[in-house]
């Protein structure tokens, strides 16, 4: 038996996964089948640049489907809801102040982590130091530069 790791994802994060899915199997592959079917009724397989195209096109397809379902498979929502504790969880966003910054966090699963935008994945090493902490706590992470350290000034 295989141990399946949880993706954390955002209500909208699942949507759009859907939505993408749909649109795959509902208008991509239908889509490249009839391009293999065309390239087909031209005749000798071995060397149709269409037909070889199509059939890579629709390998790319299928596998993202299923890569999109099995992320679907294997998610859980992640919910806001009071933080009745304080302390950082997957969804908390993190107001943190370092090197004299003050920057903003949100904690996010991998699927949706964008670092530029502030949104950084419960498994970076970012994420995983803040996870479980609580206003006024430090938490240092080892960093390229060296280590840095973040005072947490508001957990929400």
């Amino acid at each position: 038996m295989t141990d399946q790791k949880i993706q954390y994802l955002s209500q909208e994060k699942i949507e759009e996964l859907q939505e993408e899915a749909k649109n795959i199997k509902e208008e991509k592959i239908p889509g490249i089948a009839k391009r293999i079917d065309e390239a087909k009724q031209m005749g000798d397989l071995s060397e149709n640049a269409e037909y070889h195209s199509a059939r890579e096109d629709m390998a790319w397809a299928q596998s993202r489907a299923k890569e999109i379902q099995h992320i679907l498979d294997n998610s859980e929502i992640i919910t806001k809801t009071s933080n009745s504790s304080g302390s950082v969880n997957i969804g908390s966003t993190v107001l943190v102040k370092f090197d004299g910054n003050t920057k903003e966090f949100t904690i996010v699963g991998p699927q949706e982590a964008e670092p530029v935008n502030g949104l950084i994945s419960n498994e970076s090493p970012l994420g995983t130091a803040f996870l479980g902490k609580k206003k006024g706590d430090q938490v240092e992470v080892e960093a390229p530069a060296g280590v840095v350290k973040y005072k947490i000034k508001e957990v929400r």
